[in-house]
Protein backbone atom coordinates (compact mmCIF):
# COMPACT_ATOMS: atom_id res chain seq x y z
CA UNK A 1 0.00 0.00 0.00
CA UNK A 2 1.32 3.45 -0.89
CA UNK A 3 2.03 6.10 1.72
CA UNK A 4 -0.91 8.23 0.66
CA UNK A 5 -3.32 5.34 0.43
CA UNK A 6 -2.23 4.13 3.85
CA UNK A 7 -2.98 7.51 5.40
CA UNK A 8 -6.37 7.67 3.72
CA UNK A 9 -7.27 4.20 4.96
CA UNK A 10 -6.68 5.21 8.58
CA UNK A 11 -8.39 8.61 8.32
CA UNK A 12 -11.91 8.14 7.06
CA UNK A 13 -13.39 11.52 7.99
CA UNK A 14 -12.44 15.04 8.95
CA UNK A 15 -13.44 14.16 12.50
CA UNK A 16 -10.67 11.52 12.39
CA UNK A 17 -8.20 14.18 11.23
CA UNK A 18 -9.16 16.51 14.07
CA UNK A 19 -8.85 13.69 16.59
CA UNK A 20 -5.43 12.67 15.24
CA UNK A 21 -4.21 16.26 15.55
CA UNK A 22 -5.88 17.02 18.89
CA UNK A 23 -4.24 18.56 21.90
CA UNK A 24 -3.37 15.27 23.58
CA UNK A 25 -2.72 13.29 20.39
CA UNK A 26 0.75 12.06 19.46
CA UNK A 27 2.35 11.51 16.10
CA UNK A 28 3.73 7.97 15.97
CA UNK A 29 7.38 7.55 15.04
CA UNK A 30 8.23 6.55 11.51
CA UNK A 31 8.10 2.81 11.09
CA UNK A 32 10.69 0.99 8.99
CA UNK A 33 8.63 1.25 5.79
CA UNK A 34 8.01 4.97 6.23
CA UNK A 35 11.62 5.72 7.11
CA UNK A 36 12.83 3.74 4.10
CA UNK A 37 10.50 5.62 1.81
CA UNK A 38 11.68 8.97 3.18
CA UNK A 39 15.34 8.03 2.77
CA UNK A 40 14.69 6.93 -0.80
CA UNK A 41 13.37 10.39 -1.59
CA UNK A 42 16.46 11.94 0.01
CA UNK A 43 18.57 9.73 -2.26
CA UNK A 44 16.65 10.94 -5.33
CA UNK A 45 17.49 14.53 -4.43
CA UNK A 46 21.11 13.66 -3.70
CA UNK A 47 21.42 11.96 -7.09
CA UNK A 48 20.06 15.07 -8.82
CA UNK A 49 22.54 17.27 -6.98
CA UNK A 50 25.48 15.01 -7.88
CA UNK A 51 24.38 15.20 -11.50
CA UNK A 52 24.37 18.99 -11.21
CA UNK A 53 20.68 19.19 -12.11
CA UNK A 54 18.91 22.44 -11.24
CA UNK A 55 16.70 21.99 -8.17
CA UNK A 56 14.24 24.68 -7.17
CA UNK A 57 15.04 26.23 -3.81
CA UNK A 58 18.15 24.10 -3.32
CA UNK A 59 20.49 25.02 -6.17
CA UNK A 60 18.27 27.84 -7.45
CA UNK A 61 16.52 30.72 -5.75
CA UNK A 62 12.88 31.03 -4.74
CA UNK A 63 9.95 32.30 -6.79
CA UNK A 64 11.04 34.67 -9.56
CA UNK A 65 14.64 34.26 -8.34
CA UNK A 66 14.71 30.70 -9.71
CA UNK A 67 16.91 32.01 -12.53
CA UNK A 68 19.66 32.73 -9.98
CA UNK A 69 21.91 30.38 -8.07
CA UNK A 70 21.04 29.65 -4.46
CA UNK A 71 23.30 30.29 -1.49
CA UNK A 72 26.06 27.71 -1.21
CA UNK A 73 24.99 27.09 2.39
CA UNK A 74 21.78 25.04 2.58
CA UNK A 75 21.10 26.38 6.07
CA UNK A 76 21.62 29.98 4.99
CA UNK A 77 19.30 29.40 2.03
CA UNK A 78 16.65 27.90 4.30
CA UNK A 79 16.96 30.74 6.76
CA UNK A 80 16.59 33.23 3.92
CA UNK A 81 13.37 31.52 2.84
CA UNK A 82 11.58 31.62 6.19
CA UNK A 83 12.94 35.09 7.00
CA UNK A 84 11.81 36.92 3.87
CA UNK A 85 8.39 35.28 4.01
CA UNK A 86 7.73 36.28 7.63
CA UNK A 87 5.48 39.18 6.69
CA UNK A 88 2.21 37.86 8.10
CA UNK A 89 -0.01 40.06 10.22
CA UNK A 90 -3.21 39.89 12.23
CA UNK A 91 -4.27 38.02 15.31
CA UNK A 92 -2.85 34.53 15.78
CA UNK A 93 -4.82 31.47 14.85
CA UNK A 94 -6.42 29.46 17.63
CA UNK A 95 -3.81 27.12 19.17
CA UNK A 96 -5.86 24.07 18.19
CA UNK A 97 -5.81 25.21 14.57
CA UNK A 98 -2.07 25.85 14.78
CA UNK A 99 -1.50 22.32 16.04
CA UNK A 100 -3.51 20.99 13.12
CA UNK A 101 -1.45 23.14 10.71
CA UNK A 102 1.83 21.61 11.91
CA UNK A 103 0.33 18.12 11.94
CA UNK A 104 -0.73 18.53 8.31
CA UNK A 105 2.74 19.66 7.25
CA UNK A 106 4.36 16.76 9.09
CA UNK A 107 1.95 14.29 7.53
CA UNK A 108 2.80 15.67 4.09
CA UNK A 109 6.54 15.47 4.74
CA UNK A 110 6.45 11.87 5.97
CA UNK A 111 4.78 10.60 2.80
CA UNK A 112 8.20 10.08 1.29
CA UNK A 113 7.97 12.48 -1.62
CA UNK A 114 9.66 15.56 -0.10
CA UNK A 115 13.29 14.49 0.35
CA UNK A 116 13.05 15.07 4.11
CA UNK A 117 14.93 12.59 6.27
CA UNK A 118 13.14 10.72 9.06
CA UNK A 119 15.73 12.10 11.50
CA UNK A 120 14.81 15.71 10.73
CA UNK A 121 11.12 14.84 10.73
CA UNK A 122 11.39 13.31 14.20
CA UNK A 123 12.87 16.50 15.62
CA UNK A 124 9.75 18.42 14.61
CA UNK A 125 7.35 15.62 15.52
CA UNK A 126 8.88 15.18 18.98
CA UNK A 127 8.43 18.88 19.69
CA UNK A 128 4.82 18.72 18.49
CA UNK A 129 4.21 15.69 20.70
CA UNK A 130 5.53 17.66 23.67
CA UNK A 131 2.97 20.39 23.01
CA UNK A 132 5.12 22.90 21.13
CA UNK A 133 2.67 24.97 19.10
CA UNK A 134 3.74 27.97 17.01
CA UNK A 135 1.75 31.20 17.19
CA UNK A 136 0.72 31.74 13.57
CA UNK A 137 -0.65 35.07 12.25
CA UNK A 138 -3.75 34.55 10.16
CA UNK A 139 -3.36 37.21 7.44
CA UNK A 140 -0.97 37.88 4.58
CA UNK A 141 -0.85 34.89 2.22
CA UNK A 142 -2.33 34.25 -1.23
CA UNK A 143 -2.20 30.44 -0.72
CA UNK A 144 -0.59 29.89 -4.12
CA UNK A 145 2.85 28.45 -3.32
CA UNK A 146 1.12 27.25 -0.22
CA UNK A 147 0.39 29.46 2.76
CA UNK A 148 3.94 30.75 2.68
CA UNK A 149 3.73 33.62 5.16
CA UNK A 150 1.94 31.92 8.07
CA UNK A 151 3.97 28.74 7.60
CA UNK A 152 7.18 30.77 7.59
CA UNK A 153 6.19 32.22 10.95
CA UNK A 154 5.58 28.69 12.19
CA UNK A 155 9.01 27.60 10.93
CA UNK A 156 10.61 30.59 12.64
CA UNK A 157 8.95 29.56 15.90
CA UNK A 158 10.65 26.17 15.61
CA UNK A 159 13.89 28.11 15.06
CA UNK A 160 13.33 29.98 18.32
CA UNK A 161 12.09 33.26 16.81
CA UNK A 162 8.71 34.84 17.27
CA UNK A 163 6.08 33.42 19.58
CA UNK A 164 4.52 30.08 20.45
CA UNK A 165 1.84 28.71 22.72
CA UNK A 166 2.59 26.88 25.95
CA UNK A 167 -0.14 24.46 27.12
CA UNK A 168 -1.44 25.16 30.61
CA UNK A 169 -2.46 22.55 33.19
CA UNK A 170 -6.05 23.85 33.30
CA UNK A 171 -6.51 23.32 29.57
CA UNK A 172 -5.72 26.77 28.25
CA UNK A 173 -2.73 28.15 26.37
CA UNK A 174 -0.28 30.89 27.21
CA UNK A 175 1.58 32.91 24.56
CA UNK A 176 5.32 33.05 25.11
CA UNK A 177 8.55 33.74 23.24
CA UNK A 178 9.29 30.80 20.98
CA UNK A 179 12.63 30.01 22.62
CA UNK A 180 10.90 29.79 26.00
CA UNK A 181 8.24 27.48 24.57
CA UNK A 182 10.94 25.28 23.04
CA UNK A 183 12.62 24.92 26.40
CA UNK A 184 9.27 24.10 28.01
CA UNK A 185 8.87 21.31 25.45
CA UNK A 186 12.34 19.99 26.23
CA UNK A 187 13.74 21.00 22.85
CA UNK A 188 16.02 23.52 21.21
CA UNK A 189 15.99 25.75 18.15
CA UNK A 190 15.75 23.98 14.81
CA UNK A 191 18.05 24.81 11.90
CA UNK A 192 16.19 24.72 8.60
CA UNK A 193 18.15 23.57 5.51
CA UNK A 194 16.65 24.80 2.26
CA UNK A 195 14.86 21.60 1.17
CA UNK A 196 13.36 20.98 4.61
CA UNK A 197 12.30 24.60 4.97
CA UNK A 198 10.65 24.54 1.56
CA UNK A 199 8.88 21.25 2.33
CA UNK A 200 7.43 22.86 5.46
CA UNK A 201 6.18 26.13 3.96
CA UNK A 202 4.90 24.66 0.67
CA UNK A 203 1.24 23.69 0.74
CA UNK A 204 -2.02 25.32 1.75
CA UNK A 205 -2.11 23.65 5.14
CA UNK A 206 -3.14 26.76 7.05
CA UNK A 207 -6.14 27.34 4.80
CA UNK A 208 -6.83 23.61 4.99
CA UNK A 209 -6.75 23.53 8.79
CA UNK A 210 -9.07 26.52 9.08
CA UNK A 211 -11.41 25.09 6.43
CA UNK A 212 -11.59 21.71 8.18
CA UNK A 213 -12.62 23.47 11.38
CA UNK A 214 -15.18 25.56 9.49
CA UNK A 215 -16.58 22.45 7.81
CA UNK A 216 -17.26 20.85 11.17
CA UNK A 217 -18.83 24.04 12.52
CA UNK A 218 -21.20 24.33 9.57
CA UNK A 219 -22.20 20.68 10.04
CA UNK A 220 -23.13 21.50 13.65
CA UNK A 221 -25.00 24.64 12.60
CA UNK A 222 -26.96 22.60 10.08
CA UNK A 223 -27.86 19.97 12.68
CA UNK A 224 -28.82 22.64 15.20
CA UNK A 225 -31.24 24.31 12.79
CA UNK A 226 -32.84 20.94 12.04
CA UNK A 227 -33.46 20.49 15.78
CA UNK A 228 -34.99 23.95 16.09
CA UNK A 229 -37.07 23.42 12.95
CA UNK A 230 -38.64 20.32 14.47
CA UNK A 231 -39.39 22.26 17.64
CA UNK A 232 -41.14 25.01 15.68
CA UNK A 233 -43.20 22.45 13.74
CA UNK A 234 -44.26 20.87 17.02
CA UNK A 235 -45.09 24.14 18.78
CA UNK A 236 -47.06 25.56 15.86
CA UNK A 237 -48.76 22.29 14.95
CA UNK A 238 -47.59 22.63 11.36
CA UNK A 239 -48.21 19.87 8.85
CA UNK A 240 -45.74 16.98 8.91
CA UNK A 241 -46.37 16.15 5.25
CA UNK A 242 -43.40 18.26 4.16
CA UNK A 243 -41.12 15.81 6.00
CA UNK A 244 -42.75 12.61 4.75
CA UNK A 245 -40.11 10.16 3.44
CA UNK A 246 -41.99 9.81 0.16
CA UNK A 247 -41.20 13.39 -0.79
CA UNK A 248 -37.47 12.70 -0.50
CA UNK A 249 -37.73 9.29 -2.16
CA UNK A 250 -39.20 10.65 -5.37
CA UNK A 251 -36.48 13.29 -5.63
CA UNK A 252 -33.58 11.01 -4.78
CA UNK A 253 -31.41 13.51 -2.89
CA UNK A 254 -29.75 11.76 0.05
CA UNK A 255 -29.11 14.90 2.07
CA UNK A 256 -32.75 15.94 1.81
CA UNK A 257 -33.86 12.50 3.02
CA UNK A 258 -31.55 12.72 6.01
CA UNK A 259 -32.63 16.24 6.96
CA UNK A 260 -36.30 15.32 6.65
CA UNK A 261 -35.74 12.33 8.91
CA UNK A 262 -33.97 14.49 11.47
CA UNK A 263 -36.98 16.79 11.62
CA UNK A 264 -39.58 14.03 11.50
CA UNK A 265 -38.02 12.00 14.29
CA UNK A 266 -37.54 15.04 16.51
CA UNK A 267 -41.26 15.80 16.49
CA UNK A 268 -42.67 14.01 19.57
CA UNK A 269 -45.16 11.17 19.33
CA UNK A 270 -47.70 13.36 21.14
CA UNK A 271 -47.70 15.85 18.25
CA UNK A 272 -51.12 17.10 17.14
CA UNK A 273 -51.63 19.07 13.94
CA UNK A 274 -53.32 22.46 14.29
CA UNK A 275 -56.04 22.31 11.66
CA UNK A 276 -56.13 26.10 11.49
CA UNK A 277 -52.63 26.14 10.06
CA UNK A 278 -52.33 26.58 6.28
CA UNK A 279 -52.14 23.55 4.04
CA UNK A 280 -48.64 24.63 3.03
CA UNK A 281 -46.32 26.49 5.39
CA UNK A 282 -43.89 29.22 4.25
CA UNK A 283 -40.75 27.89 2.66
CA UNK A 284 -38.62 28.44 5.78
CA UNK A 285 -40.53 25.52 7.34
CA UNK A 286 -41.82 23.55 4.36
CA UNK A 287 -38.53 23.57 2.44
CA UNK A 288 -36.20 23.09 5.41
CA UNK A 289 -35.28 19.53 4.29
CA UNK A 290 -34.41 20.82 0.83
CA UNK A 291 -32.18 23.58 2.21
CA UNK A 292 -30.54 21.66 5.06
CA UNK A 293 -30.27 18.57 2.88
CA UNK A 294 -28.54 20.47 0.09
CA UNK A 295 -26.03 21.70 2.66
CA UNK A 296 -25.49 18.14 3.87
CA UNK A 297 -24.72 16.98 0.33
CA UNK A 298 -22.27 19.82 -0.25
CA UNK A 299 -20.57 19.15 3.08
CA UNK A 300 -20.23 15.48 2.15
CA UNK A 301 -18.64 16.40 -1.18
CA UNK A 302 -16.23 18.96 0.25
CA UNK A 303 -15.28 16.60 3.07
CA UNK A 304 -13.83 14.16 0.58
CA UNK A 305 -11.86 16.91 -1.16
CA UNK A 306 -10.47 18.18 2.13
CA UNK A 307 -9.72 14.67 3.36
CA UNK A 308 -7.72 13.90 0.22
CA UNK A 309 -5.79 17.14 0.70
CA UNK A 310 -5.11 16.32 4.36
CA UNK A 311 -3.70 12.89 3.55
CA UNK A 312 -1.74 13.78 0.42
CA UNK A 313 1.56 15.50 -0.25
CA UNK A 314 1.59 19.22 -1.06
CA UNK A 315 5.13 20.21 -1.94
CA UNK A 316 7.42 21.23 -4.80
CA UNK A 317 9.53 19.67 -6.12
CA UNK A 318 8.57 16.09 -5.29
CA UNK A 319 10.38 12.79 -5.65
CA UNK A 320 8.31 10.14 -7.39
CA UNK A 321 9.50 6.70 -8.53
CA UNK A 322 13.10 7.84 -8.77
CA UNK A 323 12.38 11.14 -10.51
CA UNK A 324 12.62 14.67 -9.19
CA UNK A 325 9.55 16.50 -10.50
CA UNK A 326 8.92 20.25 -10.48
CA UNK A 327 5.26 21.24 -10.48
CA UNK A 328 2.61 23.06 -8.50
CA UNK A 329 1.20 20.75 -5.82
CA UNK A 330 1.30 23.60 -3.32
CA UNK A 331 -1.49 25.53 -5.10
CA UNK A 332 -4.47 25.59 -2.71
CA UNK A 333 -7.32 25.87 -5.20
CA UNK A 334 -8.94 22.60 -4.03
CA UNK A 335 -9.11 24.08 -0.53
CA UNK A 336 -10.12 27.54 -1.75
CA UNK A 337 -13.09 26.33 -3.78
CA UNK A 338 -14.18 23.97 -1.00
CA UNK A 339 -13.99 26.84 1.49
CA UNK A 340 -16.03 29.11 -0.76
CA UNK A 341 -18.68 26.42 -1.07
CA UNK A 342 -18.76 25.84 2.68
CA UNK A 343 -19.27 29.57 3.12
CA UNK A 344 -22.20 29.57 0.72
CA UNK A 345 -23.71 26.68 2.66
CA UNK A 346 -23.23 28.59 5.90
CA UNK A 347 -25.13 31.56 4.53
CA UNK A 348 -28.05 29.35 3.59
CA UNK A 349 -28.30 27.86 7.08
CA UNK A 350 -28.09 31.27 8.74
CA UNK A 351 -30.63 32.73 6.32
CA UNK A 352 -33.03 29.87 7.00
CA UNK A 353 -32.70 30.38 10.76
CA UNK A 354 -33.28 34.12 10.43
CA UNK A 355 -36.41 33.53 8.35
CA UNK A 356 -37.72 31.03 10.90
CA UNK A 357 -37.24 33.59 13.66
CA UNK A 358 -39.19 36.12 11.61
CA UNK A 359 -41.95 33.52 11.09
CA UNK A 360 -42.45 32.83 14.80
CA UNK A 361 -42.31 36.55 15.66
CA UNK A 362 -45.13 37.53 13.27
CA UNK A 363 -48.81 37.05 14.28
CA UNK A 364 -49.71 36.17 10.69
CA UNK A 365 -47.49 33.08 10.80
CA UNK A 366 -47.13 32.23 14.51
CA UNK A 367 -50.77 31.34 15.02
CA UNK A 368 -51.97 34.73 16.21
CA UNK A 369 -49.56 35.08 19.11
CA UNK A 370 -48.38 38.61 20.00
CA UNK A 371 -45.96 40.44 17.70
CA UNK A 372 -42.35 39.72 18.66
CA UNK A 373 -43.60 37.15 21.17
CA UNK A 374 -44.04 39.71 23.92
CA UNK A 375 -46.81 39.05 26.45
CA UNK A 376 -47.21 42.83 26.85
CA UNK A 377 -47.52 44.42 23.38
CA UNK A 378 -46.85 48.14 23.57
CA UNK A 379 -45.59 48.07 27.13
CA UNK A 380 -43.05 45.52 25.98
CA UNK A 381 -41.28 44.80 22.67
CA UNK A 382 -40.21 41.19 23.23
CA UNK A 383 -37.78 39.93 20.61
CA UNK A 384 -37.81 43.07 18.45
CA UNK A 385 -34.19 43.90 19.22
CA UNK A 386 -33.09 40.29 18.79
CA UNK A 387 -34.73 40.03 15.38
CA UNK A 388 -33.13 43.27 14.20
CA UNK A 389 -29.74 41.95 15.26
CA UNK A 390 -30.22 38.72 13.33
CA UNK A 391 -30.93 40.78 10.23
CA UNK A 392 -27.61 42.54 10.77
CA UNK A 393 -25.79 39.25 11.35
CA UNK A 394 -27.05 37.72 8.10
CA UNK A 395 -26.20 40.87 6.16
CA UNK A 396 -22.66 40.82 7.54
CA UNK A 397 -22.34 37.11 6.77
CA UNK A 398 -23.16 37.85 3.15
CA UNK A 399 -20.58 40.62 3.02
CA UNK A 400 -17.94 38.28 4.40
CA UNK A 401 -18.71 35.34 2.13
CA UNK A 402 -18.05 36.82 -1.28
CA UNK A 403 -16.07 33.95 -2.86
CA UNK A 404 -12.38 34.53 -2.24
CA UNK A 405 -11.52 32.68 -5.44
CA UNK A 406 -13.00 35.66 -7.30
CA UNK A 407 -10.61 38.11 -5.63
CA UNK A 408 -7.30 36.82 -7.01
CA UNK A 409 -4.51 39.19 -8.00
CA UNK A 410 -1.21 38.24 -9.69
CA UNK A 411 1.83 38.78 -7.48
CA UNK A 412 5.47 37.79 -6.85
CA UNK A 413 6.82 39.51 -9.93
CA UNK A 414 4.33 37.65 -12.12
CA UNK A 415 5.56 34.25 -10.94
CA UNK A 416 2.37 33.68 -8.98
CA UNK A 417 0.04 34.88 -11.71
CA UNK A 418 -2.90 32.67 -10.66
CA UNK A 419 -3.63 32.47 -6.95
CA UNK A 420 -6.54 31.03 -4.91
CA UNK A 421 -6.66 33.32 -1.84
CA UNK A 422 -7.76 30.23 0.11
CA UNK A 423 -6.79 31.40 3.60
CA UNK A 424 -8.41 34.80 3.08
CA UNK A 425 -11.62 32.97 2.29
CA UNK A 426 -11.29 30.49 5.15
CA UNK A 427 -10.72 33.30 7.65
CA UNK A 428 -13.84 35.05 6.38
CA UNK A 429 -15.85 31.85 6.82
CA UNK A 430 -14.53 31.58 10.39
CA UNK A 431 -15.79 35.09 11.12
CA UNK A 432 -19.12 34.25 9.49
CA UNK A 433 -19.44 31.07 11.59
CA UNK A 434 -19.38 33.17 14.76
CA UNK A 435 -22.14 35.39 13.40
CA UNK A 436 -24.18 32.37 12.30
CA UNK A 437 -24.13 31.00 15.83
CA UNK A 438 -25.52 34.36 16.97
CA UNK A 439 -28.40 33.81 14.53
CA UNK A 440 -29.00 30.27 15.76
CA UNK A 441 -28.82 31.41 19.38
CA UNK A 442 -31.40 34.08 18.59
CA UNK A 443 -33.69 31.49 17.04
CA UNK A 444 -33.25 29.23 20.07
CA UNK A 445 -34.31 32.08 22.38
CA UNK A 446 -37.27 32.76 20.08
CA UNK A 447 -38.34 29.11 20.13
CA UNK A 448 -38.08 29.13 23.93
CA UNK A 449 -40.30 32.20 24.22
CA UNK A 450 -42.74 30.62 21.76
CA UNK A 451 -42.97 27.54 23.99
CA UNK A 452 -43.58 29.77 27.02
CA UNK A 453 -46.47 31.59 25.33
CA UNK A 454 -47.86 28.24 24.21
CA UNK A 455 -47.59 27.06 27.85
CA UNK A 456 -45.93 23.92 26.60
CA UNK A 457 -44.59 21.58 29.32
CA UNK A 458 -40.82 21.24 29.07
CA UNK A 459 -40.00 18.62 31.67
CA UNK A 460 -37.04 18.77 34.03
CA UNK A 461 -34.20 17.75 31.74
CA UNK A 462 -33.05 17.90 28.15
CA UNK A 463 -32.46 20.68 25.69
CA UNK A 464 -35.78 22.50 26.01
CA UNK A 465 -35.66 22.58 29.80
CA UNK A 466 -32.11 23.95 29.68
CA UNK A 467 -33.12 26.63 27.20
CA UNK A 468 -36.07 27.59 29.42
CA UNK A 469 -33.68 27.96 32.33
CA UNK A 470 -31.37 30.18 30.26
CA UNK A 471 -34.23 32.26 28.84
CA UNK A 472 -37.27 32.35 31.17
CA UNK A 473 -40.59 33.82 30.00
CA UNK A 474 -40.53 37.52 29.14
CA UNK A 475 -42.69 38.95 31.90
CA UNK A 476 -41.02 42.27 31.04
CA UNK A 477 -38.39 43.38 28.56
CA UNK A 478 -34.80 42.68 29.56
CA UNK A 479 -31.38 42.59 27.83
CA UNK A 480 -31.23 39.36 25.83
CA UNK A 481 -27.67 39.41 24.49
CA UNK A 482 -26.34 37.03 27.13
CA UNK A 483 -29.28 34.67 26.70
CA UNK A 484 -28.64 34.52 22.96
CA UNK A 485 -24.97 33.72 23.58
CA UNK A 486 -25.71 31.03 26.17
CA UNK A 487 -28.42 29.52 23.98
CA UNK A 488 -26.02 29.36 21.03
CA UNK A 489 -23.41 27.54 23.13
CA UNK A 490 -26.01 25.11 24.45
CA UNK A 491 -27.44 24.31 21.02
CA UNK A 492 -23.95 24.02 19.50
CA UNK A 493 -22.92 21.49 22.10
CA UNK A 494 -26.15 19.59 21.65
CA UNK A 495 -25.76 19.46 17.87
CA UNK A 496 -22.19 18.22 18.21
CA UNK A 497 -23.36 15.48 20.56
CA UNK A 498 -26.12 14.41 18.19
CA UNK A 499 -23.73 14.21 15.25
CA UNK A 500 -21.25 12.22 17.32
CA UNK A 501 -23.92 9.72 18.32
CA UNK A 502 -25.20 9.43 14.78
CA UNK A 503 -21.69 8.87 13.43
CA UNK A 504 -20.93 6.24 16.05
CA UNK A 505 -24.21 4.33 15.78
CA UNK A 506 -25.35 5.03 12.25
CA UNK A 507 -28.74 6.01 13.68
CA UNK A 508 -30.43 9.35 14.15
CA UNK A 509 -30.30 10.73 17.68
CA UNK A 510 -33.31 12.40 19.27
CA UNK A 511 -33.04 16.10 20.00
CA UNK A 512 -34.45 15.81 23.51
CA UNK A 513 -35.32 13.27 26.16
CA UNK A 514 -38.93 12.22 25.77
Amino acid sequence: MSAVNGSRASLASLADVLAAAGRHAELPPCDVETATRMRESVAVLAKALVADEPVYGVTRGFGPFVVYDADESAVAQGRSLISHLASGQGRPLDPGISRLVVWLRLMSMRQGYSAVSPEFWHVLADLWNQGFTPAIPRDGTVSASGDLQPLAHAALSFAGDGEAWIPQPGGGWKPAPADEALRAAGGHAVEWPAREALAFVNGGSVALAVTISNHQQVARLNRAVAVLTARIVDLLGASLEAYHPGISIVRGQTGQARAAEWIRLDVPASFARDTTRPLQEPYSLRCAPQVLGAVLDQLAATEQILLREATGCTDNPICFQGELLHGGNFHAMPVGLASDQIGLCLQQVAFLAERQLALICAPATNGGLPLMLTPRPGAGSGLAGVQISTTSFVSRIRQLLYPSSLTALPTNGGNQDHVPMALNGANAVTDAVELAWHVVGSLAVGVTQLAALKRRPIGTGGLWAELARISPPLAADRPLAKEVSLAADLVAGHAAELLSIETATGRYAMADDR
